[in-house]
């Protein structure tokens, strides 16, 4: 199933898993490191409407703290600094057509094979 993409993190325990779900089912999906190849702006904006959910409710608090995003920030200005800062996103988010799920627990991206 080629149609499905894994924005994953080898580094995070519930991207691999996730990762192994996919594929334990019969999904090989794009995988695409997002720390390496962050999201544009409009990437993220199209991902959130997939996922039907605000910048805030997929920043990652401790990491946006750290890479200095103010948590003021909403809407556009906080797309841009995710995209600037993708550590702070979070992980991992699985995307299938005009479906998208974050993966924690694993088992909810089931739901939109």
């Amino acid at each position: 199933m080629s149609d499905v993409t894994i924005y994953h993190n080898p580094r995070c325990s519930k991207s691999r898993e996730t990762l192994e779900l996919l594929r334990s089912r019969g999904v090989e999906p794009v995988v695409i490191e997002y720390l390496k190849t962050p999201p544009t702006a409009d990437e993220l904006t199209a991902i959130l409407a997939k996922l039907g959910k605000k910048p805030r409710a997929v920043t990652r608090a401790k990491e946006a703290a750290e890479a200095g995003i103010a948590r003021e920030l909403d809407g556009a200005a906080l797309v841009a600094a995710l995209s600037a800062h993708p550590a702070a996103i979070e992980r991992p988010i699985v995307v299938r057509g005009d479906h998208a799920r974050i993966g924690r627990p694993p088992e909810s991206v089931l739901e939109i094979l």
